[in-house]
This record gives structure tokens, C-alpha cells and sequence, in this order.
């Protein structure tokens, strides 16, 4: 099958945050042919070009690159996997290609101010139009408090959605979390703008293994270089 191919609708991340570069971008190209001046026109460009760079990523470059991740992880096919912050399912679905006989869950709070259209039933359909709605489940929850028993997952996910809760103290009770509900052997993975050196000694304090950082790449630029996407990875001790 081809993890890559996508049939659902997945919009665009913080659809808000576009308002700004497009204003800048219309404001610049007026002052420039207004003044006649060079330099606007020049930023005005440079502005588009980031712009373009987010787009591909929200409309290819976050599919390619967390399939690689997922990849990463070996599925056998049966395991359970969590999605903390899912949105319509993007990473979920993924995830879900992966299990034909495991189950993908997604939990989200299901704000619009963070993904357009977010909403579970965009998120239900989706894991229709994929084809995976058998072994993809839907919780409403709060990422910091979740509604799982201890090691009920094999591999934890979560794309762009931990750095949305404010402060420091929070966004380790959601690190917390996410080491609970892992399983002895599972694996975790972790993929933010920022915050993710905090994310970092956080797992690494609470006894997780093999903890990593690394750049995602182009493919995660969110605005161009100065908003990189990167990655936490981390493993889960087996009790002695």
C-alpha cells in the first residue's frame, strides 16, 4: 500500500497565522509601486516564497516526513497507538494504514483556532474517505490529563500540538502523561516548533531512554528556516 497517498481533508495548520504574511505581502507590493522603490517589492517576494514553503508543508511535506518517522517505529500490524492533539487526523490516519489489525486513537480538544475545520466529525470522516475507520478511535480530552490506563500504548505521536499549551509546568504534566500511558518497550515520538528541548529533559528526567533531537528539514519549515520543525524521540525502559 501507499502510505503516502492521501484521500482525505486535512486543511491547514493555524490557518490564522496566514492573515498576517499576506497582509505584509499586499502592504509591501503597494509601497513599492506607490514609492517606486526596489526594496519592498524584494521583501514582498521573499515574504511569498516563506509563505509557499508553508503551504507545501501543510499540504505535503508534514505527510512525507511522519511517514518516515512512522516508518522508523517497524510496526508488526497490531499494535495501539496514540495520537496526542490528532486534529483531523493527519499523522492518525497514517498511523492507521500501518495497523491492519491494531487500533489508532486520536485525542484532541478540537479547537478551530488551531486547525481549520477541526472538529472530530471532520476527523471520522476522514478516517472513512481512508479507508481505516475500523481501527481508528476518537477521545475528546485534555493532552494533560488523559483517559488511559497505564502502558496501554505501544508507540505515542504528536505533531505540532504540545507547544499550544501555555507553560512550562503544563507542557511537562503532558510529557508525564504520555510516558504513563506507554507501555514497558514503546516508543515515543514528538515532532514541535518549539519547546522541544524541554521536551527533551523532561523524558529524559522521567527515566526514558535513547532520548533524541534532531531537524526535521525543509519539508517541516513552517515559515522558512527561522521556524524549523523538530523531533523528539524517546523509548520506554522495560521493568526490570
Amino acid at each position: 500500500m501507499n502510505f503516502g497517498a492521501r484521500r482525505g481533508s486535512y486543511r491547514v495548520d493555524r490557518p490564522y497565522l496566514l492573515v498576517v504574511p499576506v497582509l505584509l505581502v499586499v502592504a509591501q507590493m503597494v509601497y513599492g509601486v506607490a514609492t517606486g522603490q526596489l526594496w519592498p517589492l524584494v521583501g514582498a517576494a521573499l515574504v511569498s516564497v516563506c509563505c509557499a514553503v508553508g503551504l507545501y508543508t501543510n499540504r505535503r511535506g508534514k505527510f512525507q516526513t511522519w511517514g518516515w518517522l512512522l516508518d522508523d517505529f517497524e510496526f508488526a500490524g497490531d499494535e495501539r497507538v496514540l495520537d496526542i492533539g490528532c486534529g483531523r487526523g493527519a499523522v492518525l490516519m497514517l498511523a492507521a494504514h500501518r495497523l491492519p489489525h491494531g487500533q489508532a486513537v486520536g485525542v484532541d480538544l478540537w479547537r478551530r483556532r488551531d486547525h481549520s475545520g477541526n472538529a472530530a466529525a471532520a476527523t471520522r470522516a476522514n478516517a472513512v474517505r481512508e479507508g481505516v475507520a475500523d481501527r481508528v478511535a476518537l477521545c475528546t480530552a485534555d493532552m494533560r490529563a488523559l483517559p488511559f490506563a497505564d502502558g496501554s500504548f505501544d508507540l505515542v505521536t504528536s505533531s505540532l500540538a504540545v507547544h499550544k499549551v501555555p507553560g512550562r509546568i503544563e507542557r511537562d504534566q503532558v510529557m508525564a502523561e504520555a510516558v504513563r500511558v506507554l507501555r514497558p518497550g514503546g516508543r515515543l515520538v514528538i515532532a514541535d516548533i518549539r519547546a522541544t528541548r524541554q521536551y527533551r529533559e523532561q523524558l529524559s528526567a522521567s527515566g526514558m531512554v535513547a532520548v533524541t533531537r534532531r531537524g526535521l528539514g525543509w519539508r517541516m519549515w513552517w515559515s522558512g528556516p527561522w521556524l524549523p520543525t523538530h523531533a523528539v524521540a524517546a523509548a520506554k525502559t522495560y521493568l526490570p
